[in-house]
């Protein structure tokens, strides 16, 4: 990829948001993906029938000439993504996450076929998704994602996020998976920040942080609130927003590990093969972390219903710190 396209694909994406306004962050994404699209003319975008539901339809809009629509054909629409990535443009496909499993070997062996950049985008990611139902539930694209021997996972939590990531991901090379949310989420961030491949961020912390709450995505709201409860009682904890989830902040892990001791993971995905694992994995010897995620077949209920019977919400996050302190 040449310079130039490097500094389009980050220097021209600006997200505009005011705080505390509230955008889902599959909003967010077709709106980058827009803005890139009318600066970079190798940006193409293909979809699986849902570009209403995944907001590439903004891209059609801005760009008609370079919109694929795949229609329910998820295999092919990977296929046809590795040709375009193969052939030197910057592709980006979307769908439900639920559905990118259906094309789980195309997707692998986009990996081993080396493509310059290939990006897949799954919204509608978690229970989260509330009355749609399990069937349309994404809950296992992180692990499937995470597996693959050469990939990027990114999972923005705002809108601001989403769109920073948007633009990395067009400059990232071989197969990047960006994981959307259904449910609109407040502005956490000021829209000149950045989110590098392998950072993370600390949005809560203090010199007596007694365990360290880590999420993504629609849980680190989750997370947030834990934290205001907790401090009212007198119990300081970090929370990190683990937005790459592979490559992983190791180093930010490894210190709250150091510093507090006891971790807790909160995602809305399941309990085997994601955030936790991610997590586990690099801070393996220096502290025992605590894993909260989707454990049990989910079903259609509104979406804080769903949350809660999978136990990742606030509530259930400040009993697993208080588990984990011993209270």
């Amino acid at each position: 990829m040449t310079l130039k396209t490097q500094v389009i694909a980050h220097g021209e994406i600006v997200p505009e948001y005011a705080p505390g306004q509230e955008v889902a962050t599959r909003e967010a994404y077709g709106t980058a993906l827009a803005k890139l699209g009318r600066i970079n003319p190798d940006v193409v975008a293909l979809d699986g029938d849902t570009k209403n539901s995944t907001f590439s339809e903004k891209f059609k809009a801005a760009k008609p000439e370079r919109f694929v629509e795949a229609h329910i054909a998820e295999q092919n629409m990977v296929g046809v993504a590795l040709g375009l990535a193969s052939d030197g443009k910057i592709p980006f496909a979307s769908t439900f996450a639920a559905f990118l499993t259906r094309a789980h070997d195309q997707i692998r062996m986009a990996v081993y076929s080396n493509p310059g950049t290939l990006v897949l985008c799954g919204s509608h990611s978690g229970v989260s998704i509330g009355e749609d139902g399990s069937s349309q539930m994404g809950v296992e694209d992180l692990a499937m994602f995470r597996a693959l021997l050469s990939s990027t996972v990114l999972y923005p939590s705002d809108a601001v996020c989403a769109e920073r990531l948007v633009a990395v991901a067009a400059s990232t090379p071989g197969v990047v998976y960006l994981r959307t949310t259904r449910p609109k989420t407040p502005i956490l961030y000021a829209n000149s920040e950045l989110f590098p491949v392998g950072g993370s961020k600390t949005l809560r912390s203090g010199p007596n942080d007694r365990a360290t709450v880590i999420a993504a995505g629609i849980t680190l709201y989750e997370a947030l609130a834990a934290y205001d409860t907790l401090a009212k009682e007198g119990i300081p904890i970090r929370v990190i927003d683990a937005y790459s989830i592979k490559p992983i902040d190791a180093a930010a892990l490894r210190a709250a590990a150091t510093q507090t001791r006891h971790l807790i993971t909160v995602e809305d995905h399941s309990i085997h093969g994601g955030l936790g694992d991610a997590v586990a994995r690099e801070v393996s010897g220096l502290a025992r972390v605590e894993m909260l995620g989707v454990s049990r077949i989910p079903r259609s209920a509104s979406p804080r219903e769903c949350m809660e019977m999978q136990g990742i919400t606030a509530a259930h996050i400040i009993a697993a710190v208080r588990l984990a302190l011993g209270g």
